[in-house]
């Protein structure tokens, strides 16, 4: 495994960042888009979301065990090692896959009430599911076990990433409102609308339980970091551009911040009140989602070469560039 290299800061980010030692890489198939990646290093399972499937690997080995499909224009995975129960968001058709933590069989489809359902999110308080519906502005509830649909929450915005504390309360991102929403998974009541001003643009969202903090990942390069009980914001740190995932190594007290204009964001605490960026580390134009697994010390981040984009047309006047075939896999850092 080989250790990327990563340029020290104090408080702010380098326009650039250093040359990293070539970075290992794991080639998977297929050529669409991707979203969320989530680590069990528990049962040292890693699943890829990737287009209308998800790569399941071994965290161990680094290879492909299995394949859940159909997923149709999967985003995210949520996990019930307790149930014995995995669950997929699809975006397309607006449905829950229900899987087998074992076989990786599917178990259930479920109807989600709310359109293009993205982040997904199992909260053991509850036991129950939620899909965070990106253009329905709500959050679907689903008994985990037996997959019956518990009913919705307005949110008031588009959600994006959501974390739960596991006692009671959950937490999501409300992208273009740049707020967090607080909210009570069993009532399905909104307790707390937080604004992330001067953040703008929130997309992802990490937890640490422990010191009761947030870290908000926002698209105008801020990491806005809150009190979980009050609200109050903590600090204020630069990121890089396009974030979209936020990775919380605990024992070493560090948040990898994934951004997708080609780095990664280290974020170091002594303490629940003292934040800094403490390096970037280069990775690759569009790994902008990641997920970490604390026994090997290991990123995983998506990523496929791009081609530019087409010319544009008046039926696609901002086209986006292609992903060159044969080109998807994970990168893998050791930071």
């Amino acid at each position: 495994m080989v250790a990327a290299a990563a340029t020290l800061l104090a408080n702010s980010v380098p326009a650039a960042a250093a040359a990293a030692e070539p970075i290992p890489r794991i080639a998977l198939p297929g050529d669409a888009s991707w979203d969320y990646l989530t680590a069990d290093s528990a049962a040292r399972r890693l699943y890829v979301t990737h287009g209308t499937r998800v790569h399941v690997l071994d965290l161990d080995r680094q290879t492909v065990i299995a394949e859940i499909a159909p997923t149709p224009g999967v985003h995210g995975v949520a996990l019930a090692p307790e149930l014995g129960r995995g669950f997929t968001s699809n975006g397309l058709n607006a449905t829950v896959t229900v899987f087998d933590l074992a076989t990786f069989k599917t178990l259930q489809t479920l109807t989600v009430a709310g359109t293009k359902p993205d982040a997904i999110l199992y909260d053991p308080f509850t036991r129950r599911v939620f899909t965070f519906n990106g253009d329905s502005d709500n959050t679907s509830a689903f008994d985990a076990t037996t997959g019956e649909a518990l009913g919705t929450l307005d949110l008031g915005g588009g959600p994006e990433f959501a974390v739960s504390d596991g006692a009671g309360s959950a937490f999501v991102n409300l992208e273009e409102k740049a707020e967090v929403v607080r909210f009570d998974p069993k009532a399905l009541k909104i307790t707390a609308h937080w604004p992330l001003a001067p953040g703008e643009t929130a997309t992802a969202l990490a937890l640490d339980r422990e010191h009761h903090r947030l870290f908000s990942g926002c698209r105008n390069r801020h990491l806005i970091v809150l009190d979980a009980t009050t609200g109050a914001h903590v600090a204020d740190l630069p990121i890089g551009g396009v974030v979209d995932a936020i990775a919380l190594d605990l024992e070493h007290q560090r948040a990898f911040v994934g951004c997708g204009e080609g780095v990664v964001t280290v974020v170091k605490w002594t303490d629940a009140a003292h934040y800094q960026v403490a390096a970037t580390i280069k990775t690759q134009r569009g790994a902008k989602t990641l997920a970490y697994d604390p026994k090997t010390g290991c990123l995983f981040l998506s990523v496929a070469q791009y081609r530019d984009a087409p010319t544009p047309t008046a039926a696609q006047p901002e086209p986006k560039p292609v992903i060159a075939p044969g080109t998807f896999g994970l990168l893998v850092l050791k930071p």
